[in-house]
């Protein structure tokens, strides 16, 4: 007598969930205000986002449009 297999592992039901992300694929660090001036995060947060949990990209993001502000309008608007 045989042992029977044991059981298989489920099967995801499809593909990993997306993150959520603010870049728009404009990847320049403003050296004065240490921002990104496409989506206003920090270096460390974009190396660092995929490690995030949900909840922590979620306040970052919540605190991107004041960050704007932080940087010189003259560097944004070569940008659009």
């Amino acid at each position: 007598m045989t042992d029977p297999a044991p059981p298989r592992p489920a099967t995801p039901p499809g593909p990993p969930k997306a993150i959520a992300t603010p870049c728009v694929k404009v990847c320049v660090v403003d050296g004065e205000s240490g921002l990104c001036l496409g989506c206003y995060r920090q270096l460390c947060e974009v190396a660092g986002w995929a490690r995030l949990t949900d909840a922590e990209r979620a306040a970052i993001m919540a605190e991107l449009p004041a960050r704007r502000s932080r940087i010189r309008p003259e560097k944004l608007a070569i940008f659009g």
